[in-house]
């Protein structure tokens, strides 16, 4: 199972989005994927057909209280994605991992029983840099960083990669590589956007992915029928985007 966290420590940038439609890009082509949803909000598991009654158990009991990982995967509304749900559970994690020894990778330890059971887990990470977010760091092979074209995204990008490479020496351990940069909720009417998606693409090169993902009306209309954008409007230019976004992390995955 190759493992992809999708984290920034920024609210606001489309980091569920991608991880909902990444998961279902993927489970497109017959792979069996699982969607980790680490944010308390629970957004990409609500995005994806369960209910509120369906958050719990979910990641929080198995991060927190040892339950077994099987007992609180869900089937999603996308054939062949399951979703290990997020809840407001979550919001207390940081406390109570923080005394738990080995903290940084119990959720590479609660992973390990399904392994074999999927091609690709997805982990959808809070906006922090907290516990949660340095479990996904440690259990993933990549990750991707979803950016808004705008200047505050773009400090906060160099703070992100500073405190990745902190957390790597902090725990003298394997820490995710970087998959790569995509740029996110790109509005084009707005003449910054060109700019500062130059500027990221010039500092970073190949590391930013190709396809961006444009500000979409159905991108955001999706999540309130619970549905991925394939499912909800295939013909839509979000579905297009998130199409290729597939393609492209599956070739970089692929040549690694």
């Amino acid at each position: 199972m190759k493992i992809v966290a999708v984290v920034n420590n920024k609210g606001g940038v489309g980091k569920t989005t991608s991880a909902v439609n990444l998961s279902a890009g993927i489970a497109a082509g017959k792979k069996k994927v699982l969607l980790v949803d680490l944010d308390a909000q629970g957004s990409a598991s609500l995005s994806l057909g369960l209910t509120r009654g369906d958050l719990s158990p979910g990641s929080a009991e198995v991060i927190l209280e040892g339950l077994p990982i099987r007992e609180a995967i869900r089937p999603s509304s996308v054939k062949g994605l399951d979703v290990l749900p997020g809840s407001m559970a979550l919001a207390s994690a940081d406390l109570a991992l923080s005394v738990v020894a080995g903290r940084e990778v119990v959720l590479k330890n609660v992973l390990k029983p399904i392994l074999n059971d999927y091609d690709f887990a997805v982990l959808d990470c809070p906006p922090s840099l907290g516990l949660l977010t340095v479990n996904a760091l440690t259990a993933a092979d990549f990750f991707i960083i979803p950016l808004t074209p705008d200047y505050l995204s773009l400090e906060g990008l160099v703070n992100f990669m500073d405190a990745v490479e902190k957390i790597r020496a902090g725990i003298g351990g394997k820490v995710a590589a970087p998959l790569g940069i995509l740029l996110t909720l790109a509005d084009y009417r707005l003449n910054a956007t060109k700019e500062i998606g130059q500027m990221i693409r010039g500092f970073h090169g190949r590391l930013v992915f190709k396809t961006e993902i444009r500000v979409n009306v159905k991108l955001k209309e999706a999540p309130s029928f619970g549905k991925s954008i394939f499912d909800y409007d295939k013909g839509s230019a979000g579905a297009e985007a998130y199409r290729q976004l597939t393609k492209e992390v599956l070739q970089r995955i692929n040549k690694t």
